[in-house]
């Protein structure tokens, strides 16, 4: 798997994982979502590939503060960072195709303020994907919780990361799979999922944890979608998700002309996990649609995209 990197305007590096040719047509970018890392899309990267094999640009990274990119200090862990670093990663590896980009809960929410950040990208997107995220209001957000307890579990977690050791707290995650099970996911939650979202949990650094949720309860990007008008969108998220519940997603589809929102049932806040084949599907129909117009058509030998004759 081709690992590579960028170093960001601040000097962090980034960790970056490019599949695909150095001529496809179409580029395809997955944003993760907070305290994750690339993992994240790990069924829509396999859905993707058999699909598509080389045939486009997908490209998968960890975020700031994430993963296997670099510790970032709380004030740098906010969302025009994050904005800012995709612009990066799409300056260095991807083609000069089209852009279809999905994000999922900050992911998204980067989406939303590449219009304020890199306003140079927007004329390439040819789809966008908004999984489980929001424009704003996130202050508002409770958790199902009395108003004064939900934006206590971040701070907790944080402290958790800053006392105990990493091997303590893999050892007993005991409220890391409390939080994962209670709050991220719906119904049903396949073990497998619950546990990897845990151990993203365990691994995300303080800071991350922390900084992000002050500059999520700020966000505010309503206005900036208008310049996703008329760019092929759908916009995903569960009935039964806590974090970024359906008003926020309702919000961004009335915000974007001629975007489709689509409701999970039952599903929580983590539906690339969650709904595999929903989020996929949605993706595939972007992908398609952004090929066809790039001028491309599938060989019914190979499977394959090729340029039209």
């Amino acid at each position: 798997m081709p690992q590579r990197e960028v170093i960001t305007e601040d000097g962090l590096r980034i960790h970056v994982t490019v599949r695909g040719r150095d001529d496809a047509p179409v580029n395809v970018l997955l944003s993760h979502c907070w305290t994750a890392e690339e993992s994240d899309w790990h069924y829509q990267v396999t859905d993707l590939l058999d699909r598509y094999g080389p045939d486009i640009r997908l490209i998968t990274w960890d975020h700031r503060g994430h993963g296997r990119s670099d510790r970032a200090p709380e004030p740098a862990c906010t969302i025009p960072h994050l904005a800012r670093d995709l612009g990066l990663v799409v300056d260095t590896w991807a083609t000069d195709g089209p852009l279809v980009l999905a994000g999922h809960s900050v992911g998204g929410m980067t989406l939303t303020a590449i219009p304020e950040e890199r306003p140079d990208l927007v004329p390439r997107i040819a789809g966008a994907l908004f999984v489980s995220t929001s424009c704003g209001d996130l202050s508002k957000v409770t958790l199902g919780l009395p108003a004064a307890t939900g934006p206590v579990l971040p701070f907790l977690l944080a402290n958790r990361s800053r006392i105990l050791s990493r091997s303590r707290r893999e050892r007993f995650p005991v409220i890391e799979r409390q939080i994962a099970k209670r709050f991220l996911f719906g119904r049903p939650a396949r073990p497998r999922d619950v546990g990897l979202v845990v151990d993203q949990l365990i691994h995300a650094w303080p800071e991350t944890m922390s900084g992000f949720f002050r500059d999520m309860m700020a966000h505010d990007r309503v206005g900036n979608l208008s310049a996703f008008d008329d760019v092929p969108t759908t916009v995903l998220v569960g009935s039964r998700d806590l974090l970024t519940p359906p008003e926020h997603a309702a919000k961004i589809a009335e915000g974007i002309r001629g975007a489709r929102l689509l409701v999970a049932p039952d599903a929580g806040h983590y539906l690339p996990f969650e709904r595999r084949e929903l989020v996929t599907d949605e993706l595939v129909a972007l992908v398609d649609r952004a090929l066809a117009d790039a001028g491309t058509e599938q060989d019914p030998r190979t499977g394959r995209h090729r340029a039209e004759a």
